[in-house]
């Protein structure tokens, strides 16, 4: 029920749909039921005039009664044809009334089901806000333990099922209700010995009807979780298409696909069944109370205590009241349905970034003296990647970390950013703990180039612009030149206007990398990080990229990650990383002369 609670809690106000819903749904009830009451006096007219056409000259008083019907329309139809009127004039009359009470019960249905919509749609639209929100507020690790698919599934698919808990609620609360109540009040004027054997029957249809959706919820969450398992997996074979085909592994691809998607389907298959039982089990059972109720209230109009209309207008309400009750049962199921998912969106929303800002953060205005790393730990869960790393890279200084793959170079760029936060010790930027700078102004104050380029799927323009949002046409051009990308820009379909698919894959590596190298020079950021930029490129766009990064780097304080120590030589400082230590330091020249890690990697790549 907390889940409920919570989900409900985003359609505030809900008065401002609640008390609406409520007046709609009450006058949609009243004028329902007379559709149906009306019927008593049209058989009277048709079969048995004697007792419907005669003249009533004064309003009759106010009762709950069949009697009281027939009375006050005589009285209209006196006031308005005087003493001479017929058969043909009340049916017209009866007609014109049962128009009006259709017009009007359907008039209030419809603007009743128009505020339940709205309520809806916007407040779906608030949770996929707030989870979408809190999504990209998480830290970067979250996402190395999470399926991208269930995420996608969770804010997508699990949202839009959380609307049966929406709308269902106020039609449990009202709609439903309202109904059951006006029909039970019309069936109990026409005959309180039938509607006694109702009120006792109809709680034994919900019974059942309770029983067989019992289970629906725990399926649902079985469906929820299958369905996020199948867009992790449709997710990872789009984007790993290529070397899917290139191992010839379709087949394999294809199989795991059809067996999370047939399971997904046994279990859908298992809800329906539960699902789809419950109406035609509701309607059997109304019937069987019918055919009941044909003996009894065949017995009642024999003995004189009610008339034949009366019956008819009787069984007619009672066929009807199965509908709410079978629609306020299988509202219940579609509520378990909404919570089972609810949990799982709620699951998301309570999950917090453990990056978080002190209680009165400083601003880092400007960068001034430099970075230093103090006797830094840091792990990925249980494993230690950094063990006690000291380094300083002072101002203006490009400092490079080089090392075998998995020493933690990467790492060391990240806790920069504070994409992760450190186990112990302190990194310092001009002096202070970088956990004491609030998160914008750290980052405000970094430019990241990695080795895998992220680009969207959105114009070259747009794609350079997130380096600095209020940049105009002019600096996006003037960036693109430093980095070598305007000739190539130039050359598209639409220059700057081009689109450059998912992920930029329009473009060649090269250029892809030049483009975010726009970026970062747009953001003219005081530190910039440096991750394997040029390692996946070939010669030509090497170069290219090279110079690109050389007019970047250039009058700043940067971090340089690299495999290719040609691309380091001229680095201020070269720290060796190995095992989440610094293993050796000094400059090229140094290095070389210790004879040591970095002497050989030189070695390897022919640099020696």
């Amino acid at each position: 029920m907390k889940t409920y609670w919570r989900l409900l809690g985003f359609a505030r106000p809900i008065g401002k749909y609640a008390v609406p819903y409520f007046f709609y749904t009450l006058l949609h009830a009243f004028f329902n039921l007379f559709n149906y009451v009306m019927i008593i006096p049209i058989l009277d007219v048709l079969f048995g005039q004697e007792e419907m056409v005669h003249q009533v000259v004064e309003k009759p008083e106010f009762a709950l009664t069949t009697g009281y019907l027939r009375d006050i329309i005589n009285y209209i139809m006196y006031r308005q044809y005087g003493t001479e009127y017929n058969t043909i004039q009340v049916l017209l009359f009866l007609a014109l009334f049962l128009i009006t009470f259709s017009f009007f019960s359907n008039l209030f249905r419809y603007l009743g089901q128009r505020t339940m919509e709205k309520m809806k749609i916007r407040t779906l639209e608030k949770i996929r806000n707030d989870v979408f929100d809190n999504v990209l507020d998480l830290q970067v690790g979250y996402f190395t333990n999470e399926r991208k698919g269930d995420i996608i599934s969770k804010i997508t698919s699990d949202v839009q099922v959380v609307q049966f808990c929406i709308t269902n609620t106020l039609q449990v609360a009202f709609r439903d209700p309202f109904l059951i109540l006006f029909y039970m009040l019309g069936m109990l004027v026409m005959s309180w010995q039938l509607t006694v054997f109702s009120i006792l029957y109809l709680p034994v249809v919900a019974l059942l009807i309770g029983f067989i959706v019992k289970k629906l919820r725990r399926k649902a969450t079985i469906g929820q979780e299958t369905y996020a398992d199948m867009v992790s997996l449709i997710d990872e074979s789009v984007n790993g298409v290529k070397i899917i085909k290139a191992y010839n592994d379709a087949d394999t691809v294809k199989q795991k696909f059809r067996e999370r998607n047939g399971f997904y389907s046994n279990v859908m298959w298992s809800m329906a069944k539960r699902q789809q039982l419950s109406s035609p089990t509701s309607e059997f059972l109304g019937i069987t109370a019918m055919s009941v109720l044909l003996l009894f209230g065949g017995k009642l109009v024999m003995d004189g205590s009610l008339t034949g209309s009366e019956f008819i207008a009787y069984l007619a309400i009672f066929s009807q009241i199965t509908r709410p009750l079978r629609s306020f049962t299988d509202a219940f199921a579609n509520i378990n349905q909404g919570i089972a998912a609810g949990e799982r969106v709620m699951d998301l929303l309570d999950t917090h970034s453990v990056i978080e800002e002190v209680a009165d953060p400083v601003r880092l205005e400007t960068f001034g003296q430099g970075i230093e790393f103090r006797d830094v730990h840091f792990a990925y869960d249980e494993r230690e990647v950094i063990c006690g790393v000291d380094l300083v890279v002072e101002k203006g200084q490009t400092v490079a970390l080089v090392g075998g793959s998995g020493g933690g170079k990467s790492t060391l760029s990240d806790l920069v950013s504070r994409f992760y936060d450190i186990n112990s010790g302190s990194i310092l930027i001009d002096g202070v703990d970088i956990r004491q700078y609030s998160l914008r102004s750290l980052r405000d104050n970094i430019g990241v180039v990695t080795q895998d380029t992220v680009l969207f799927n959105d114009t070259i323009e747009e794609n350079i612009r997130m380096g600095r949002r209020d940049a105009t046409f002019d600096e996006i051009v003037a960036a693109a030149k430093v980095a070598n990308a305007h000739d190539f820009i130039m050359e598209t379909e639409n220059g700057y206007q081009t689109n450059i698919g998912d992920r930029g894959m329009k473009l060649s590596g090269g250029q892809r990398q030049r483009l975010s190298i726009a970026r970062a020079v747009l953001k003219n950021p005081a530190i910039l990080v440096l991750d394997e930029a040029t390692s996946a490129l070939d010669t030509e766009s090497e170069k290219l990229v090279q110079q690109a990064l050389d007019s970047l780097l250039e009058g700043r304080t940067s971090i340089v990650i690299a495999h290719r120590l040609s691309t380091v030589a001229n680095a201020d400082k070269i720290y060796v990383v190995e095992h989440g230590t610094i293993a050796e330091q000094g400059t090229h020249e140094e290095l070389i002369a210790q004879k040591g890690i970095y002497y050989k990697l030189i070695q390897l790549q022919g640099m020696a």
